[in-house]
């Protein structure tokens, strides 16, 4: 297929990249920069120069894809806002196709709210963080939207041996100091790997029923205590994690702090099930905590 990526020099969206260059898919990526563009060409990708606040320069292009992966996303006050600006400006330019356009849509764990041991799935009403509701919200607008066929991912959390959700906890244990756990430590993680992440995107693109949302957790609940404990130990720091609480973490980093400080298990049952997706890596406190990976000086963000 041919593929619109919008977000693809980021953590998640650079490995939905190599995972649909690796499978013969054709890939342009919009690119905010020249730099971005170089990235992107390096890797095998055509760059469409565009910036995600202003769709209706670039979106004219989705005329010539078979599919979109909206996996672009920023912490800011107005990524709603520019969202649904792009969802409406490829919804537009889609109108006039023959056949719908695959749009694949980014939500994720923190959707389903405070799961405690539940363990969400796909029939598990949202209650998103209000901060995270318009993601909710986009979503009902695009799955009614006409000449589109949609599918919506729900991420884990996602890490990757240089940090990911983890670079915090990485660059502390790096520095010799305490790792600061937001809420308890005590509170689980649903988590997945990059790359794992990205396969899941690959097989939803080919084989995903539109109108269908699929859940994305190699593992569906970590204690974020035991990652910390794997990360100091690994680096042999002998600071022990702190606790943040959730009010002053969210003072300190914003709204969307809170979401780091959520208790959630998650499930993969149906992606498992039904696309044949299956992770690489399925226990987090044993990668971080082993020699290969950190031995690299791969600390900090992707």
């Amino acid at each position: 297929m041919h593929v619109l990526l919008l977000g693809g020099t980021g953590s998640i969206g650079s490995a939905i990249l190599e995972e649909l260059l690796s499978h013969q898919h054709q890939v342009t990526a919009l690119a905010r920069s020249d730099k971005a563009a170089e990235q992107l060409r390096a890797k095998g990708a055509e760059p469409l120069p565009g910036d995600l606040t202003r769709p209706a320069e670039w979106a004219s292009a989705v005329t010539g894809v078979d599919a979109v992966i909206q996996a672009a996303a920023a912490f800011d006050t107005d990524m709603g806002a520019i969202d649904k600006s792009v969802l409406e400006a490829i919804a537009a330019a889609a109108s006039g196709r023959d056949v719908p356009l695959r749009v694949l849509y980014t939500g994720g764990c923190w959707l389903f709210g405070e799961t405690g041991n539940r363990v969400a799935d796909e029939s598990m009403p949202f209650d998103p963080l209000p901060s995270f509701a318009w993601m909710a919200e986009n979503w009902e607008w695009l799955r009614k939207a006409p000449g589109i066929a949609p599918i919506l991912i729900h991420p884990a959390m996602v890490y990757d041996e240089a940090g990911g959700v983890l670079h915090r906890y990485l660059d502390a244990a790096s520095q010799g100091v305490s790792i600061e756990i937001w809420g308890s430590a005590d509170v689980r993680w649903p988590l997945v790997h990059r790359m794992d992440l990205a396969s899941a995107y690959r097989l939803a693109l080919e084989k995903g029923i539109p109108g269908e949302s699929y859940c994305v957790a190699a593992e569906d609940g970590v204690p974020t205590g035991a990652l910390a404990d794997a990360i100091r130990k690994r680096v042999g720091s002998l600071a022990p994690h702190t606790i943040l609480p959730v009010a002053e973490a969210v003072a300190r980093h914003g709204a969307w702090a809170a979401g780091p400080a959520l208790p959630q298990r998650m499930s993969s049952r149906k992606i498992k099930r039904e696309l044949g997706w299956g992770p690489r890596q399925n226990d987090a406190v044993a990668l971080l905590g082993s020699r290969s990976p950190l031995d690299q000086g791969s600390f900090g963000r992707q």
